[in-house]
């Protein structure tokens, strides 16, 4: 069903069309002038604008031209007496309007059926857009490539819950693949033809966050030269994933229950709320309990989002899936560095089952890719990230940078200070960005200094 606007200074037309659209389930709202057209264009977000032609001072034809100048995907429907009909064509032909129909006792019937052909028509341009978007994704479970007992049993609960239509919390470390898991769930819904829309939380100042997520009119803020719908919107009829959840500010939980239990949106500086059909993937790599205890995160959200908990296990508890990991990666990435790689140093690929993996398959898909890059023959060989190297020599009492100092202290001679210590400060700003997630605030409270003082060291180190 789609959210209409119409126009026509003849109040009888007004009344009987949104008589007769809203029992089709439309939202409807109307005006009687091509002025106050434009006011409500200023105000909301319309699939359809159905206007008259031949009206006093602001005509159907401006309010055309201003709809497509503020909200370019909004489908406009002319009506027409038969004196209005050429304009109407050109107007057609201009590409501006979507359809133009005869003022006739048949209006009704027709102009149904034209907002039926808009609406399909905007409906497929999505899904066209999300399989553009998602074909590299669409068979999400053989995407997950794994052989332990764990990830089969996440593959089999992914199967479950993804027929329901429940909102779904995914727990995991960073960098375990908890977006893929969340795609899986999509891809294997009833939902898997409708859009998959994901945004990180964490990644924006929560001003702009809300604008990505509600939308926002015309003049609602500075820049705001057209309306523009939010993801909330775009991604209706399939599934929006809210990834790193708990970073949201307390002000935007808030406004995210009521999306939530309303299953509407309004867009930043409108007027008027927008009905939504979305279903709700969450994740996080934060103990949501604990920051509900610590007034961080609020109680009700919290259990609206919590209905079907899924977790995806760290790296380190799934070790088995190392090698199978690694060969898909070395698949990837060798082709498209024009490399012929046949195989993995046995050594190496021991070494990669033994490390513990802070950084889970994301920091493993780091590690292959460069030592693809790096690699001269035929097998690949593979260094462990730096963090497993440093932590070695700080046992074997090895300075970073090859400087040895023993464990009682001594310094041996010639050694470079200053780049000692930049070595360990470059090495903390590595580690805090890779368990934040590359989120700088969460980053700089890990190290307890001040973020500005951080974005300092960031750009300093060049990270």
């Amino acid at each position: 069903m789609g959210n209409i606007l119409v126009c026509d200074d003849e109040r009888s037309i007004c009344q009987m069309l949104e008589i007769a659209l809203r029992r089709e389930g439309h939202k409807i709202e109307t005006v009687n002038s091509g002025d106050d057209a434009k006011r409500k264009l200023d105000g909301a977000i319309y699939d359809v604008i159905i206007t008259d032609i031949k009206m006093p001072n602001t005509d159907g034809i401006e309010v055309l031209r201003y709809a497509h100048q503020v909200s370019p995907e909004s489908a406009v429907i002319l009506i027409t007496a038969v004196d209005d009909y050429e304009a109407a064509v050109q107007a057609v032909k201009a590409g501006g309007a979507t359809d133009y129909i005869r003022k006739s006792p048949g209006l009704v019937d027709e102009i149904k059926l034209a907002i039926n052909r808009a609406l399909e028509k905007m409906a497929l341009s999505r899904q066209n857009f999300a399989f553009k978007r998602d074909a590299a994704t669409r068979n999400s479970l053989d995407n997950i490539v794994s052989g332990s007992p764990a990830m089969e049993k996440l593959k089999q609960t992914i199967r479950t819950v993804a027929s329901t239509q429940s909102t779904v919390i995914i727990y995991g470390e960073s960098g375990t693949g908890k977006e893929l898991v969340a795609r899986a769930v999509h891809v294997c819904s009833p939902r898997a033809t409708e859009p998959f829309v994901s945004i990180n939380c964490g990644a924006f100042p929560e001003t702009l966050l809300e604008s990505e997520l509600f939308g926002y009119v015309k003049g609602a803020f500075t820049g705001a030269n057209q309306n523009k719908r939010g993801l909330f919107e775009v991604a209706d009829q399939g599934t929006i994933f809210l990834d790193e959840i708990s970073e949201m500010t307390l002000t935007m939980q808030v406004k995210l229950l009521r999306v939530l239990q309303e299953r509407c949106v309004r867009p930043v500086g409108g007027s008027s709320e927008i009905p939504i059909d979305v279903r709700v993937i969450a994740a996080t790599n934060r103990d949501l309990d604990k920051l509900v205890g610590e007034n961080t995160f609020r109680e009700d959200l919290y259990y609206r989002l919590s209905v079907i908990p899924v977790s995806v296990p760290p790296l380190r508890d799934r070790r088995e899936d190392i090698p199978l990991l690694v060969n898909h990666f070395l698949k990837k990435y060798a082709p498209a560095a024009a490399k012929s790689i046949a195989r993995v140093n046995k050594d190496c690929l021991e070494a990669l089952c033994g490390y513990e993996w802070p950084g889970n398959v994301r920091q493993l898909e780091n590690t292959i890719e460069r030592a693809v890059a790096l690699e001269t023959g035929e097998e690949l060989h593979v260094e462990l990230p730096a963090e497993r190297s440093k932590a070695r020599a700080a046992a074997a009492g090895v300075g970073i940078g090859g400087a040895v100092i023993s464990s009682s202290g001594v310094l041996p001679e010639g050694m470079d200070m200053e780049k000692y210590v930049a070595d360990i400060e470059r090495s903390l700003l590595q580690s805090a960005l890779a368990r934040s997630n590359g989120v700088q605030t969460r980053a700089a409270d890990l190290l307890k200094i001040s973020y500005r003082s951080f974005r300092h060291l960031v750009k300093k180190y060049d990270l």
